[in-house]
């Protein structure tokens, strides 16, 4: 512990970012960073725990508390406030592959078991894990460290997200041959074309797919396995098989005018604009544009956000987001003590953009859409909802529509963010894999093994839509089931 006092004397500090109607008008990232004695401030105000939550991971009511993946704040917080950066770094990468994208995109479950948020505002985690990396990778500390032997076991890892990715550089380590394959043509799963450019920079997932490949592992793009490559040439041609393929289908919208031109999946909208961005900085007109457009956007969650704040770069005329839940609550409530992830009311970037362009918040809550209206020529022209309120029926929660409440809105382009339901069907049903309740691939966390000899499975497609933590503790806890399966448990 750096500074005993540090909790008392500091107060919770981030630096602030770019400003949202300067940062509306680019794709660069957002974020900006404390100066180096800020961020030692920061770091003080960690208390040392003799029981730290942060890196507890604990499932309280359905939800983790503290980091799943077991990382250990209090103890790179110490070494930042002593200046020791590169061995901050050394500690951060034992538990964490790739802190340089939760440093960015994660929703800080340590910061929520914090205990210093238990009476005042929590320690500045993922600012801090994100400084360490960044510098990190600026001093050089940051190089490929192929294994020093081969076993000659070979693995296919499917999917090339934060799991596949995970899995793949763990069983890299452990001197297996690792080959990724990737139906996409760029490798980095949800890390590429799920998460817009403004919130995780593309430039720093290839740097660290680089480093991978520089290790050893191969990666295969533009190659959908049970498509492109056959699963029987799969299961002869490795030894082992790690199925992280994501939860990949979007839940729909079953309304009248669902057809309609103009609606699509937020995931749809995303990852083209992304890919666009990439090959051309939209000059190749490859997108759905929402320039001079009425946007809405059915359905909260960090996808809405970053469907809010695309829109708002491509130039829309106006946008809002339907939110069929009710809005939370700004404070804790008693039902949801400390360290449980604190369930209270978020701006997140998109929403702050959009209320320095318009002057309020895009969200509506309580909203149900009731059918979709087009135009003659079939596009999309107005969206019919109506308020709801939640009621107690026979202990269970329930919408009830409010008489009088419906509402029409215009809307050129409608986007619908409503999560996803589980992974593509085609390579778990060629391989013959058992499915649980939920369509994923049946899989005991902790060991990873499905009912087919030598395949296994990790990540959303394993757990369902899940956060990129879980999905990097599920590759590297698929890696060491695999391990074990190849070389015996020891």
């Amino acid at each position: 512990m750096g500074k005993p006092t540090g909790f008392m004397e500091y107060g919770r500090e981030m630096a602030a970012n770019r400003d949202p109607r300067e940062r509306i008008n680019d794709w660069q990232e957002f974020y900006q960073k404390l100066p180096e004695e800020g961020l030692k401030k920061q770091a003080a105000r960690c208390m040392a725990c003799g029981t730290p939550f942060c890196h507890s991971g604990l499932m309280i009511k359905g939800m983790a508390s503290g980091c799943p993946n077991h990382n250990v704040p209090p103890e790179w917080n110490d070494l930042v406030y002593r200046g020791l950066w590169k061995e901050a770094y050394l500690r951060l990468i034992k538990t964490n592959n790739f802190p340089e994208f939760t440093g960015r995109v994660c929703p800080a479950l340590c910061e929520g078991a914090c205990t210093a948020g238990l009476i005042g505002s929590p320690v500045t985690v993922k600012s801090i894990e994100c400084a360490i990396i960044d510098r990190a990778f600026a001093e050089g500390w940051v190089l490929p460290q192929p294994p020093a032997t081969r076993t000659g076991k070979r693995v296919a890892v499917i999917g090339s997200g934060p799991a596949g990715l995970a899995c793949a550089a763990e069983l890299n380590k452990s001197g297996h041959w690792v080959t990724v394959f990737e139906r996409a043509d760029r490798i980095g799963g949800l890390l590429m074309y799920g998460i817009p450019n403004m919130k995780l920079d593309k430039k720093a997932v290839q740097r660290r797919v680089e480093l991978l490949a520089a290790e050893g592992i191969k990666f295969i793009t533009k190659t959908e396995v049970g498509k492109d490559y056959p699963t029987d040439e799969l299961l002869k041609n490795f030894d082992a098989v790690v199925l992280c393929g994501g939860a990949t289908k979007p839940r729909d919208l079953p309304v009248e005018g669902r057809n309609l031109q103009g609606v699509h999946f937020a995931v749809e909208f995303l990852s083209i604009n992304t890919k666009s961005l990439l090959d051309s900085q939209h000059k190749d007109g490859n997108f759905i544009s929402a320039q001079g457009k009425d946007v809405l956007v059915i359905g909260g969650g960090d996808t809405g956000t970053d469907c809010v704040a695309t829109a708002l770069r491509h130039g829309c005329k106006s946008v809002v987001q339907l939110e069929l839940m009710p809005q939370l609550p700004k404070e804790r409530t008693t039902n949801n003590p400390w360290p449980e992830y604190p369930r209270v009311l978020k701006v997140d970037y998109g929403q702050q953009e959009a209320a320095a362009l318009y002057g309020e918040d895009p969200r509506r809550y309580c909203v149900l859409t009731k059918k979709i209206v087009g135009d003659a020529q079939g596009q999309v022209k107005e969206v019919h909802t109506v308020q709801v309120e939640w009621v107690n029926e026979e202990g269970r929660l329930v919408p009830k529509e409010i008489a009088g409440s419906q509402k029409i809105w215009p809307a050129q382009l409608v986007l619908l963010a409503m999560g996803f339901v589980g992974p593509d069907d085609s390579i778990l049903d060629q391989l013959g894999v058992d499915r649980d309740e939920r369509s994923n691939a049946k899989a005991e966390y902790g060991m990873f093994t499905t009912n087919v000899k030598g395949v296994f499975a990790a990540g959303d497609m394993r757990r369902g839509q899940s956060l990129v933590i879980w999905a990097i503790n599920e590759g590297r806890g698929a890696a060491r089931a695999c391990d074990r399966y190849l070389m015996g448990d020891n």
